[in-house]
């Protein structure tokens, strides 16, 4: 599971891959643009839903953030 959220990060956004900070989004990593690309891959890829109220700078701080989101959303 990690394997294709890391190839579903690296295929919009390469440098996610290798952010060390805690908000990719402030640091100039992603756009809002990209976070909206990244959840409709996810959503394909996990046949999950993420809901309007995860899609926040918290959940996309940082790519372990994005892999700890799909694996609740999983679990639920």
């Amino acid at each position: 599971m990690e394997e294709k959220i890391l190839a579903i990060l690296e295929e919009h956004c390469e440098e996610a891959l290798t952010y060390e900070g805690n908000s990719m989004m402030e640091d100039g990593i992603i756009d809002s643009f990209t976070v909206i690309n990244v959840v409709g891959d996810l959503e394909d890829e996990f046949d999950i839903e993420i809901d309007a109220k995860y899609v926040v700078a918290e959940n996309f701080r940082n790519k372990e953030a994005i892999i700890a989101l799909v694996q609740k959303l999983l679990e639920e």
